[in-house]
């Protein structure tokens, strides 16, 4: 978080300072691609960028902390995952028929890129595996670290119900953390 400098970065990047503007991103990209990731699924990127292109539009009107530019950018994200979600049932996919695009390797090293992230991605997995609801309101308070309230405002519900839903899904993570054991190729088994 960038607490006491966030007036003056969000100042400069909404007068056109691309350094400031990267300063938000990096500040808080990390946890908006987390939360997406659960939400969204394998379009968490392509909403992140939706996101980021509707801020770089309208930071300029945006008035308030570092508080409310997070709540702000996660109540837009989850406006532009919904609407992600609307435009997937109306027109579904067709995968392709042309084996030799798919068989391509990749230009960078995969395996290491996911082994590099293999912890993030098996506990943003086990929380994916929640009810949308509890997942959603799991990683907006714990991952994000938003409190109560502006989980409440961006989920449209009461903050009671947060609580009782961050509750029950944490509940339910630990229960399934207590049996689970995941294996990783090279890793051998890791309890969680």
């Amino acid at each position: 978080m960038l607490v006491g400098d966030f007036p003056e970065v969000l100042r400069r990047a909404a007068a056109g300072d691309a350094s400031a503007f990267a300063r938000l991103w990096r500040d808080t990209h990390p946890p908006l691609l987390r939360y997406l990731w659960v939400s969204a699924g394998d379009a968490a990127e392509d909403v992140a960028a939706d996101v980021w292109l509707e801020v770089a539009r309208r930071i300029g009107s945006f008035r308030g902390g570092e508080h409310e530019f997070r709540g702000w950018l996660f109540t837009m994200a989850r406006r532009k995952m919904i609407d992600r979600h609307r435009y997937e049932a109306r027109r579904p996919v067709s995968p392709t028929s042309d084996g030799e695009l798919l068989d391509r390797p990749a230009a960078d090293d995969t395996v290491t890129a996911a082994l590099e992230y293999i912890s993030t991605e098996t506990a943003l997995a086990l929380i994916a595996t929640l009810p949308r609801d509890q997942a959603e309101i799991i990683v907006l308070r714990v991952v994000v670290g938003l409190d109560a309230g502006a989980v409440a405002q961006i989920v449209g519900k009461s903050p009671g119900a947060v609580r009782v839903a961050a509750h029950r899904g944490l509940r339910t993570l630990r229960d399934r953390m207590a049996d689970a054991t995941v294996t990783s190729p090279g890793r051998g088994g890791v309890t969680l």
